[in-house]
C-alpha cells in the first residue's frame, strides 16, 4: 500500500528525538494529508519557485521549515482570504494544480538537543558546538582565531548569503561565537552579546532598532563585540539539508519507500 502524507509525517515525528509540543506550528499547511506520496521534497522555505521545482522533480509532499503563507503560526490566512490577496491566491492555486501537500517542520527539529538546525549550520561552517550550553538551549562554539571581517566572509561564502551585514570592527580578533539563527528575538540576541565568553553573535535576522542598535552602542562604548546578520534563509538552510540526509533511513525503517530530495531555497535578499 502506498504511504500517504500523513504516514510520512507520523514516521518523521516518531523518529525525531524530541517530543511534539502540545501547541505547535508543525502542522499541514495545505493539501490533503491522505494524498499518496510519490516523493518528498525538503526545503527551507516553500516559495512558489521551490514548489514548482519540487513538483517538477516528481515529489508531492513538501516539508518546509518556514511558513507557506507568510505567517509563523499561519494566522494571516483569514486576512489574506478577506483581502482576496492575489499573491496568496496564486500560491494556493499552484499547490492545488500540482497536487501538493505541504507540512511545516519547525518546532520539533529545533527542540532536539543540541538544536538540530544550529548543529547542522555549525557543522557546515566547520565549527563544533559546546556540549554543555546546548543542554541549556544555547549554541556556542570556539573557532580558530580570526578577524570579524574574515569570519563574516566565511559565513557568507559557506552559507550562500547574498545580503549578509555585520556590526563591529572588521579587524577585531574573534574566536568565541554565539549562534542565534533564524529569528530568536532581541532579548536572546542581547543576552548572547553580553556574555563574557562570546566575541561575536551570528544571527539569522534581527530588528535593526533593537539588536542592531544595541550592538552599535556596545561597540561605541568600547566593547569588542561583533554581530553578523546572515539572513534568515541561509542561516538555517543547512538544518533542512540535514533533514533530507536523515529522512531516507527513517522512511525505510518505517516501511515507506519513496524518494527524498532536498530543494534549496536561494537567499531571498540581494545587495546591489
Amino acid at each position: 500500500m502506498t504511504a500517504t502524507a500523513a504516514d510520512v509525517v507520523d514516521a518523521v515525528r516518531a523518529a525525531i528525538p524530541a517530543p511534539v509540543r502540545e501547541r505547535t506550528v508543525d502542522t499541514f499547511l495545505d493539501g490533503d494529508p491522505a494524498t499518496p506520496v510519490t516523493g518528498v521534497a525538503v526545503t527551507m522555505t516553500a516559495t512558489s519557485d521551490v514548489l514548482r521545482r519540487a513538483a517538477g522533480a516528481g515529489t508531492n509532499l513538501v516539508i518546509t521549515h518556514e511558513p507557506l503563507y507568510y505567517d509563523h503560526a499561519d494566522a494571516a490566512r483569514t486576512d489574506l482570504e478577506a483581502e482576496a490577496d492575489p499573491v496568496y491566491l496564486g500560491k494556493r492555486a499552484l499547490v492545488a494544480e500540482r497536487g501538493l501537500v505541504v507540512w511545516h517542520l519547525h518546532d520539533q527539529w529545533h527542540d532536539v538537543c543540541p538544536d538540530a538546525v544550529d548543529a547542522a549550520t555549525a557543522a557546515a561552517l566547520g565549527w563544533v558546538l559546546d556540549p554543555g550550553p546546548a543542554a541549556e538551549g544555547l549554541s556556542l562554539a570556539t573557532v580558530p582565531p580570526t578577524t570579524l571581517g574574515d569570519l563574516a566572509r566565511h559565513v557568507a561564502a559557506t552559507l550562500g548569503a547574498t545580503a549578509l551585514r555585520y556590526v563591529g570592527d572588521p579587524q577585531a580578533v574573534v574566536e568565541r561565537v554565539g549562534l542565534d539563527l533564524g529569528f530568536r528575538g532581541a532579548a536572546r540576541n542581547r543576552a548572547l552579546l553580553r556574555r563574557d565568553d562570546v566575541d561575536v553573535v551570528v544571527a539569522g535576522e534581527v530588528h535593526e532598532w533593537e539588536t542592531g542598535g544595541y550592538a552599535v552602542d556596545a561597540v561605541a562604548a568600547g566593547v569588542s563585540k561583533g554581530l553578523v546578520v546572515v539572513g534568515h534563509v541561509p542561516s538555517e538552510q543547512a538544518g533542512m539539508a540535514a533533514v533530507a540526509d536523515w529522512l531516507p533511513g527513517v522512511l525505510t525503517a518505517a516501511g515507506i519507500h519513496v524518494p527524498v530530495r532536498f530543494v534549496p531555497t536561494p537567499d531571498t535578499f540581494r545587495t546591489l
